[in-house]
């Protein structure tokens, strides 16, 4: 994520900011200058009060004067219930900050209309009924119970996942939608199934065979992570989202000018062996730049997570294979620019 600046004084403000701590100045984020500007009565998203939302109002009468994120939810909980109000906040907050990236990125954002195009259903399950977060032809389900922070990581850990967020969810799921309209059918399927394989393969056997007793068979190696190896739809969303991990965390770097030069204090070789710089746009550059800046920056975050006594920040390892179809998700981003 870049960073921004207060209209008013220029002080630096978050892309979440509502107002400028620093002078008081009211704020909005307008999507298609990619800029937080001064928030103006009436021209700001309906649900700014409600859940936090900073936009500015989509003017399509279809948005009924929500913004362009809001306008993309076609199913919301009880707007009455705080509980649900609170959950659907956190998980507009993520998805606000997926869309600004993919908007960065310049991928097309085709609003949901007669069951066509991209669209987000946030559900809080009611007693007994099961909500699965899942993706079906553009409609991206997220179930609001993974906004809790005790319910997510209690599941991560059940599941064996080294990293569960919200944000994630949201990346991975929307990687297969465009998985949907930009390689089904198109002259890269076969380059897809040369590296992830074959999709047609029956993806309810691959469930049942990643949860049952034939799990952790495929070769871990050649996937980002566990969940990946069990459909090639799965590797694609998981390496979709991955590809889209690195590339806020690399942009965020340059825009606060943070560079990985060292370690300093130790022998040769290993002495400054490592020279990370932060890309804007990482489209610019081939993805084994790409990967070459990541690593750096990758060793240096983990390293300060374990400082503070915490899990690494990235733990993941990035393999050849990996690196392929990382190279693949960003040949197909270059090729819709």
């Amino acid at each position: 994520m870049r960073v921004f600046a207060c209209p008013h004084c220029g002080a630096w403000v978050e892309f979440e900011d509502r107002r400028c701590l620093a002078c008081d100045t009211h704020l909005a984020y307008a999507l298609d200058r990619d800029e937080i500007v001064r928030s103006v009565r009436g021209l700001t998203c309906r649900y700014r009060s409600l859940i936090s939302c900073n936009w500015v109002a989509d003017p399509a009468p279809e948005a009924e004067g929500g913004c362009f994120s809001c306008r993309l939810t076609v199913e919301r909980p009880d707007l009455e219930d705080p509980a649900a109000v609170s959950r659907l906040a956190i998980a507009e907050h993520a998805k606000r900050r997926v869309l600004r990236q993919l908007h960065h990125l310049r991928l097309p954002i085709t609003p949901r209309h007669d069951d066509a195009g991209l669209g987000f259903a946030l559900k809080v399950p009611g007693e007994g009924e099961q909500v699965l977060t899942g993706h079906a032809d553009g409609l991206i389900t997220i179930n609001l119970t993974e906004a809790s922070d005790p319910h997510r990581e209690e599941v991560r850990i059940s599941l064996g996942e080294p990293y569960r967020t919200m944000v994630g969810h949201m990346r991975h799921e929307v990687g297969h939608w465009y998985w949907q309209v930009l390689v089904d059918g198109t002259d890269l399927i076969d380059p897809f199934r040369a590296l992830f394989g074959d999709e047609r393969q029956d993806y309810g056997d691959a469930l049942e065979a990643h949860y049952g007793d034939d799990a952790g068979t495929t070769d871990a190696e050649e996937h980002i992570s566990g969940y990946a190896t069990m459909h090639p739809w799965e590797d694609f969303g998981e390496t979709f989202a991955h590809y889209l991990h690195i590339a806020d965390s690399l942009e965020t770097a340059a825009a606060v000018g943070l560079r990985v030069h060292g370690p300093t204090g130790v022998p040769y070789p290993l002495a400054s062996s490592l020279h990370s710089e932060g890309l804007l746009d990482i489209s610019d550059v081939p993805m084994t730049a790409v990967l070459a800046a990541w690593h750096g920056f990758a060793l240096a975050a983990n390293a300060l997570n374990r400082s503070m006594g915490e899990p690494d920040l990235y733990p993941f390892v990035v393999t050849p294979a990996v690196a392929e179809k990382l190279d693949f998700v960003h040949d197909l981003v270059r090729r819709i620019r």
